[in-house]
């Protein structure tokens, strides 16, 4: 299946509800997520013998933008894994509202397919400022286990400031019982919050540099 006018139309088919009035597809909540036991780049998904983790996108859009482009060949192989986090699309400050809204909607509407897959789905939350918080959230019912990445998100103190105010507005409006984190956790983020909240993933920049340093 092709991306048709950027939209993967094909993934919200079938029975899907959307919010409103963003248009944006509402996530089942189903309650046969887990937290991982580790987590997997979808671009080792081919090679990793170890299946009992959950399948993330955090890596450049490039990287995944075939996954996109054709969910359905992906399908088989994804559902060998405990589950999957849903696409980290970008978002960015000074994007276009349209495009942060755009990649919002691709980020649901592959959790939704998926699901109807029966593939355990866990929520990616991806903000960039402010303005953000009037749709980002959209479409993840509440109590449900949901991701984060730092990763490229935390490297100047606006940045820090920002990602501390969008972990603020996760907890207040999805009322999460667990946040994963994919990579760092500076004490100046997340020193404020309660540390039993979050479960850290290291990145794959850390897992190489760690290997390096042995």
């Amino acid at each position: 299946m092709e991306v048709e006018d950027g939209y993967p139309n094909y993934l919200v088919e079938k029975g899907t509800f959307f919010t409103r009035p963003e248009g944006i597809p509402l996530l089942m909540d189903l309650h046969n997520t887990e937290i991982p036991k580790d987590i997997i780049p979808f671009e080792k998904i081919k090679t990793c013998k170890d299946k009992r983790q959950y399948v993330h996108f955090y890596m450049y859009d490039q990287k995944f933008a075939k996954f996109l482009k054709n969910v359905d060949k992906y399908i088989d192989m994804l559902q060998l894994y405990d589950g999957v986090i849903t696409p980290d699309c970008t978002l960015l400050a000074g994007q276009l509202p349209c495009l942060q809204q755009s990649n919002t909607f691709i980020n649901r509407a592959v959790g939704v397919y998926l699901q109807r897959h029966h593939i355990p789905v866990i929520p990616n939350i991806r903000w960039s400022d402010k303005d953000s918080f009037s749709y980002c959230f959209k479409g993840v019912p509440k109590n449900m286990i949901v991701s984060v990445s730092t990763l490229g998100c935390i490297r100047s103190k606006e940045e820090k400031e920002m990602f501390k105010k969008g972990l603020k507005q996760t907890i207040k409006r999805i009322n999460p019982p667990k946040i994963l984190v994919h990579g760092y956790m500076p004490d100046e983020v997340f020193g404020d919050f309660d540390q039993n909240l979050f479960k850290r993933y290291p990145s794959e920049i850390e897992k190489a540099h760690s290997k390096i340093s042995q």
